[in-house]
């Protein structure tokens, strides 16, 4: 196969690795016992691959990367913390992990499920932001199950 075709296939796969990833990190996160809902917007602005209740009211954010090349051009992890009490990268088998840094979790997923590699180090949120992310959370929910 020639070079082309080569980079040709792998940036057109990238869409297809990211949807599968976010899949078996979701169902992987409602396995935990956690409701997950894909594509959230955060309060500043950014959006969470995957954002997740637990039954005690935890949150927890799932950031997917297709690749090492979207993990290197991608460095707003760090904007995700202040929303979650738990934060994770969900990655494909494949992805190297010591390229990954260690303070967040780390999911390997693929379409079908996902395993927690590592845990995500607890970071409780204040009261009041926990109360209007799970109020927005919960709206949000709703509003898409209208649209279903």
């Amino acid at each position: 196969m020639p070079a082309a075709a080569v980079h040709i296939e792998l940036v057109f796969s990238r869409p297809e690795t990211t949807r599968s990833v976010t899949r078996g990190a979701a169902r992987l996160m409602a396995d935990m016992g956690y409701a997950p809902l894909l594509e959230v917007c955060l309060p500043n602005g950014r959006r969470a691959d995957v954002m997740a209740l637990g039954p005690r009211g935890e949150i927890a954010i799932c950031e997917v990367k297709s690749g090492v090349e979207d993990y290197r051009v991608d460095r707003k992890w760090h904007e995700y913390a202040p929303f979650c009490d738990a934060f994770y990268f969900a990655v494909t088998p494949e992805f190297p992990e010591g390229i990954l840094p260690d303070e967040p979790g780390l999911i390997v997923a693929d379409g079908f499920g996902g395993a927690v590699v590592r845990e995500a180090p607890n970071q409780m949120l204040a009261p009041a932001r926990r109360k209007a992310l799970t109020l927005a959370f919960a709206r949000l929910g709703a509003m898409r199950s209208l649209r279903e």
